[in-house]
Formats: C-alpha cells, sequence, structure tokens
C-alpha cells in the first residue's frame, strides 16, 4: 500500500511550515510510521539548517536531473528521513519543479508518510506540491498579512483540486483572537501551537522540549492527523480544534496580563 502525502504550507515565509512538518514528522516516527520530509521550499530551504544534517545530494540536485531520489535521502534525528535542499540561486534556477512529481511518487511507495514542506508565495513551485498531496495542512500566525496569504493558498489550492485538510495557527497567545481568524477560513481550524519561550531549543521540539506545551500541542495534531489519514475519522464528525487552556495560563502572567484579566479575548473567549 503507498503511503500517505501531506503538504505543509501557507502564503506567507516564516509561519512555522518547516517547524510543523518536522514535528509532525517526528511524533509519527514515534507513533511507528516511517516518515521522509521534503524540503520543497525551493527559494528558501532551511530543513537542512535547521535539523543540522548535510546531504550526500540535495532536492535540488534531483530537480537538475543530478542524482537519484536514493542519494538524498538523509537520516535526521529521530529515525526520520529527510530530503533538504540549497539555498543558493544557482541551485534554484537549475532546479524544475515539475520533476517533484516523480521524487514524491518514489517516496510515497517507500515511506508510509511524506511529508512535503513548501515554500511562501503563490508560485508554480508552491502550486507543485498542493497538486501533489493527498491532503493539505496549511500553517498561520495571527499576522494580519500572514492569515491572509493562508487564504489566498487555499484559494490556489482549491482551483489545482487540491484537497485542504485545515489549518493551524502558530505562535498563539492568551490574548490571540482565534475567533476573529477562523471567521476569515472556509476549512476547519485544526489546531493552534501556543507561542511557547520555553521550547527555545533545537528542532523538533517533540524530541528536544518533549515537555513544552509546543510540543504537547504538535503531538496532539499529529493523533488527530494519524486518525485522519489512517482510520478513515473525519474533521466534521471526529476532530474537535486541538487547544488546551492551560497552554496559554502557566508562566504566562505579568503585569500586562494582570491589568488585562478583565478585558475579555484570548482563545476562543476563554481567557475572561
Amino acid at each position: 500500500m503507498s503511503g500517505y502525502v501531506c503538504t505543509v504550507a501557507g502564503g506567507k515565509g516564516g509561519v512555522g511550515k518547516t517547524t510543523t512538518a518536522v514535528n509532525v514528522g517526528s511524533a509519527l516516527q514515534e507513533m511507528g510510521y516511517d516518515v521522509a520530509v521534503v524540503d520543497a521550499d525551493l527559494g528558501m530551504a532551511n530543513l537542512g539548517a535547521m535539523l543540522s544534517v548535510e546531504p550526500e545530494r540535495s532536492l535540488h540536485e534531483i530537480l537538475a536531473g543530478d542524482g537519484a531520489v536514493s542519494e538524498a535521502l538523509t537520516d535526521a534525528p529521530g529515525g526520520l528521513t529527510v530530503i533538504p535542499g540549497e539555498q543558493s540561486l544557482e541551485a534554484f534556477a537549475d532546479a524544475d519543479p515539475a520533476k517533484l512529481r516523480k521524487v514524491i511518487k518514489t517516496l510515497r511507495n517507500a515511506y508510509d508518510v511524506v511529508l512535503i514542506d513548501t515554500g511562501a508565495g503563490l508560485s508554480h513551485e508552491v502550486a507543485v506540491p498542493l497538486g501533489l498531496a493527498d491532503g493539505i495542512v496549511l500553517v498561520t500566525t495571527p499576522d494580519t498579512v500572514a492569515v491572509g496569504d493562508t487564504v489566498k493558498t487555499a484559494e490556489l489550492a482549491d482551483r489545482i483540486d487540491g484537497n485542504v485538510i485545515g489549518a493551524i495557527i502558530n505562535r498563539v497567545t492568551r490574548h490571540t483572537d482565534v475567533a476573529a481568524i477562523t471567521e476569515q477560513f472556509d476549512f476547519p481550524l485544526l489546531a493552534v501551537i501556543p507561542d511557547d519561550p520555553q521550547a527555545t531549543t533545537e528542532e523538533p521540539l517533540v524530541l528536544n522540549a518533549p515537555e513544552s506545551s509546543a510540543a504537547d500541542a504538535f503531538r496532539r495534531l499529529t493523533t488527530a492527523l494519524e486518525g485522519l489519514w489512517f482510520h478513515d475519522q473525519s474533521v466534521e464528525e471526529d476532530i474537535d480544534t486541538i487547544v488546551d487552556d492551560d497552554w496559554f495560563i502557566e508562566g504566562e502572567e505579568s503585569d500586562t496580563d494582570a491589568e488585562d484579566e478583565d478585558s475579555g479575548g484570548g482563545v476562543f473567549g476563554l481567557f475572561n
């Protein structure tokens, strides 16, 4: 049986797409799945640097016709397999996004889950991974521009018949108006990931900061995704938005918080 391909996407750079792919992949690996993560952000590849790994071959070389997929498979922390990219303009110019289809087909036949980390924007190299996926998970931060760009990415996916499973909102604090953000979505909200100062360590957080709130959120998200991908669950019937009050209370009390205590708002209005 071929594996499940999930593209992790979002219109704006720096919202946590790579972090999401790495942590979901690592959590799946802990659950016994064989996982590959592909850095298809051809313009700003950062997967290798994030995990401190150096491949014999990069994805860019494969897409330029200068190597085989097997040569680029690289061991990463926690037993994860990754295919990193390059950051040079020359590598970007030589890489043909259309060849990603063959790469993903090869990986699909060898791994239980293939996670594709994408770049920002609405370019051709972003559209290709959207079209290759069985399901798309969108990532945004509460930033207004990031939310708007995520909505545009969903619209692009719809135009090419991509399947958006839902979105996660990254770097959420107790004062984030999640309800107002989700009103802009035509797709489900899968989870919120807390902005967790205690999780400032090397990735993946689920391995290196396992007790952090962010790691807890990624594990719960992964469990939900596993149910959707492999156990015939549905977002509408089986999955509630993943959020825990304790993520936003413990260690966040400050003078500003105390002043705002009676102002309402917060995640789903929970922190009144």
